[in-house]
């Protein structure tokens, strides 16, 4: 194993003067406990002294010029004297990891994160070079040239700053550009979770853009670019931006109500997702004020917590089972009798929803079947002609649709059942059920 190490070493330096750095890496997988640099160094150094061995002993002219040619590179690399050229593979990249761990610790300035990971971007000349050197030496023990630099950079910056690298879900990626010669940062999202409610009709979720004129501004919306003035992600956002000088934030809700619809009871869960955020250490009951005072009236949120990226997959996917609270109108006069019964045939039966006429624009064409977990009513006018009914029923099912049939796209429906026209004129979600954080 030692000649083939030191064969393999041979080869590499007659390629032309090279660093301890790249020198060691041709030889990373082997030993442990030592840096790169001190490995390429010791390499180098046990070439110059079998080499300085082999001429006292060989007679062979062949064999002491190449191992005498070794010899005075590896000198050369161990600085024995002052002709050391610049490495030809890292083009002296290696002598300027002080200079790189500066460069990261000046762009974090003014950022909060407890964690980091340092990526490097080579040159197409580094590239090259390195490709060059593999095939010369054809060693399987050698790391690429980027991994080093991650390594020492980040180990630098961590002595520096005393944050800990992350190889998995670091705060902030530092990108060092050698071509560049500069450091991009790549900032994690701060993702909060919480529940809303939402106090009066009229007001989407997330921001809508106008359908007239697709976000770009015209008379139709008052050339705002929106159907409506403002969402509840509109009235969540600028406090969060506040709080965490980020450069924009993203609404993820569990599912949606209906812009017509109020959100009562305990909330619909939602995350708020601060993108590029230079403050993370915030304040989320402070927070939490802030936003209901800015958006009081309209809507309130509660339950504030910080979660990872992982949770909005979850609230996205998550099936979760809602009670409703809707008020019916009859085209006629329904009795409580004949209201009641009808009720008892939607309890008891599942529901075949076809998607309705209101959403097909935009959500597949296909027939669902729905279960209702229970069904009320809670008043009925004297006139019997408005009903208040409360619907307790699994994810996914349009009470809306429920109530109206849609045109016998929902079947049973109220409207089928009583025999009577019935549509829902308010409607409001009093509760969305589930484990979500």
């Amino acid at each position: 194993m030692t000649d083939q190490i030191l064969e393999t070493a041979t080869s590499i330096l007659n390629e032309g003067p090279i660093c301890d750095h790249c020198m060691g890496r041709m030889f990373a997988k082997l030993s442990t406990g030592l840096s790169n640099d001190q490995r390429g160094a010791a390499v180098k150094l046990a070439l110059a002294m079998e080499a300085d061995l082999t001429r006292s002993e060989t007679s062979d002219n062949s064999m002491l010029q190449l191992l005498s040619h070794s010899s005075l590179h590896a000198r050369k690399s161990l600085k024995l004297d002052n002709t050391l050229d610049k490495c030809w593979v890292c083009n002296g990249l290696f002598e300027q990891l002080d200079i790189w761990a500066e460069r990261v610790v000046d762009a974090l300035n003014g950022y909060e994160f407890d964690t980091f990971l340092i990526g490097t971007r080579p040159s197409g000349l580094l590239i090259e070079n390195e490709e060059i050197l593999w095939a010369a030496s054809g060693t399987g023990w050698s790391e690429p040239l980027k991994t080093e630099m991650n390594r020492e950079v980040g180990r630098r910056v961590e002595e520096k700053l005393g944050k800990k690298a992350d190889l998995k879900v670091p705060h902030i990626t530092a990108l060092l550009d050698i071509n560049k010669g500069d450091v991009e940062l790549e900032v994690r999202s701060l993702y909060i979770y919480g529940r809303y409610r939402k106090m009066v009709r009229g007001i989407p979720q997330t921001r809508w853009p106008c359908r007239e004129c697709r976000g770009r501004g015209c008379e139709h919306c008052n050339f705002t670019g929106a159907m409506y003035p403002e969402s509840v992600d509109e009235l969540i956002k600028p406090e969060v931006m506040k709080a965490t000088q980020s450069i924009d934030t993203v609404f993820h809700g569990a599912g949606r109500e209906d812009i017509d619809a109020l959100m009562l009871g305990t909330g619909r869960p939602f995350i708020v997702e601060a993108e590029e955020p230079l403050r993370r250490r915030i304040d989320l009951t402070r927070l939490q004020h802030r936003i209901n005072r800015h958006a009081a009236g309209k809507v309130e949120v509660e339950g504030l917590k910080f979660v990872s990226h992982r949770a909005v997959e979850v609230i996205k996917q998550t099936k979760a089972d809602k009670v409703y609270r809707l008020r019916v109108t009859f085209k006629g006069q329904v009795s409580e009798e004949k209201l009641i019964s009808a009720i008892d045939v939607l309890a008891r039966n599942p529901i075949n929803q076809r998607t309705p006429t209101r959403v097909s624009h935009r959500r597949a064409d296909l027939e669902r079947v729905r279960t209702i977990h229970n069904i009320e009513l809670e008043q009925l006018s004297p006139n019997g002609q408005t009903a208040t009914i409360v619907v307790g029923c699994q994810g996914g099912l349009y009470v809306k649709e429920l109530v109206s049939g849609d045109d016998g796209r929902t079947v049973p429906s109220l409207t089928q059942s009583l025999g009577i026209e019935s549509k829902v004129t308010e409607l409001d979600v009093i509760k969305v059920e589930g484990t979500f954080i």
